[in-house]
């Protein structure tokens, strides 16, 4: 089980990687001191009445770390264990991740401190409402743009706007993003982050000469995000030897047949899948593979466990998977790691696509959307390569050096900061 603890570091680990960049690169100390605090948190709590005819209050949260180069953006999550330092922490991220990508936003994160699997539909929407309700004063299409996270989806994101256009009685599709296509969502926001860390992938590859057929990926997580990258990459022609959910993970050193593998998941769990043999998630990284793709949980690559892990490309499609003492150990193994603000980047980007439309009231196909992501993250993972090849870091400090030297100009050029 998750403690405070595990979150207090998870947002000292991004403030020491500011403190570490701020160094290796020009970025001023008052810059530093404001990328080091969020802007403005909100605690919230609100009464929502239970299927039963009670009334229960929920408690929930939403941090706005910095909004130089626009409105804050970033997701809200439904989680038992959400607490007041992991918004905090995933909203620097945020801001970081926007900026690696160039897109005109600063980061926001929220929660609420529930089990949505233990909620009705019917307290699920109105926990929803309740929520968004209680944060309303702050959102906005040119404010905070929220968007769907752990355990939130479409269906929250609708239920959302429509209660911000009912409280604002007016129809407010850039509330938020990640909504039902029928009422102004994106085409492609679905798969949007998976494609995105493909599109990165395959782009790491070919700088490292590696070659995309036969190539090995393993896959731990295969929820919205994981599922997308192991069909991606199974299209592409790596073979996919390994995927795991929550349950455990199923192994074949010949590869698996993901769509077959995504047909079991619909109807249960993976471990159902035939013919493969049933792994931990434990074990499933430290197998014998070309590339990782942690697409799950936070803090799973470890001191204990990096010095066994043998693939040779990580990909970090889950917020935060690595610890800080696991980046110095596969650092000194030559392990490229493409960083979780650049490699999961491709859902806050389709989402910006999403917003732009929104005030456009004019709306792309699924075409030119994916066409615009690979552009993004193609264009945003060579700068990176760039940076870390000329200052001789790794791509995480390379990415953090580009983020932070991108938002303190922005708050030189708006007056808060001098150069």
């Amino acid at each position: 089980m998750k403690t405070s603890v595990v979150y207090l570091n998870s947002y000292e680990k991004v403030k020491r990687q500011m403190e570490q960049v701020a160094a290796q690169v020009n970025i001023s100390r008052d810059a530093v001191e404001i990328l080091k605090n969020p802007m403005r948190v909100l605690m919230v709590s609100f009464p929502v009445k239970m299927d039963d005819g009670s009334i229960r209050v929920f408690e929930g949260y939403r941090s706005q770390h910095n909004d130089a180069m626009g409105p804050t953006k970033g997701g809200i999550r439904f989680h038992p264990d959400v607490d007041m330092d992991e918004v905090k922490a995933l909203s620097m991220l945020m801001t970081l991740k926007c900026a690696v990508a160039g897109l005109p936003y600063g980061g926001a994160k929220g929660g609420v401190i529930c089990d949505p699997r233990n909620l009705s539909e019917g307290e699920l929407e109105r926990v929803s409402r309740g929520y968004i309700e209680a944060i309303s004063r702050l959102v906005g299409p040119d404010r905070d743009i929220p968007a769907p996270d752990v355990y939130t989806n479409s269906r929250v994101m609708g239920w959302m706007m429509d209660a911000v256009s009912k409280l604002n009685q007016t129809y407010t599709p850039g509330i938020v993003t990640g909504k039902p296509p029928i009422i102004g969502g994106s085409k492609g926001r679905n798969e949007a982050t998976g494609r995105g860390c493909v599109y990165t992938i395959l782009e790491a590859l070919n700088l490292l000469n590696t070659p995309v057929q036969g190539t090995r990926a393993v896959i731990h997580g295969f929820g919205n995000a994981g599922r997308t990258v192991a069909r991606l990459l199974w299209e592409s022609g790596v073979r996919v030897i390994a995927v795991s959910d929550s349950r455990g993970g199923i192994y074949d050193p010949n590869g698996l047949d993901i769509p077959r593998a995504e047909q079991v998941k619909d109807r249960g769990s993976l471990q159902d899948y035939p013919g493969a043999t049933r792994i931990t998630n434990e074990e499933l990284l430290e197998l014998n593979t070309d590339i990782l793709v942690p697409a799950a949980l936070e803090n799973i690559i470890t001191a204990e466990n990096a010095s066994r892990i043998k693939a040779s490309l990580i990909a970090e499609a889950a917020n935060g998977p690595t610890t800080a003492e696991a980046d110095k150990i596969l650092g000194k193994k030559n392990v490229t790691v493409i960083p979780d603000i650049l490699a999961n980047a491709g859902g806050v980007t389709v989402s910006y696509f999403e917003w732009v439309q929104n005030i456009m009231n004019f709306y792309w196909s699924e075409e030119e959307i994916n066409s615009r992501l690979k552009q993004i993250m193609v264009d945003a993972f060579r700068e990176i390569n760039r940076v870390a090849q000329n200052n001789r870091v790794d791509l995480r400090s390379a990415a953090y050096m580009i983020a932070m030297k991108r938002v303190s100009e922005a708050m030189v050029a708006r007056g808060w900061i001098k150069a």
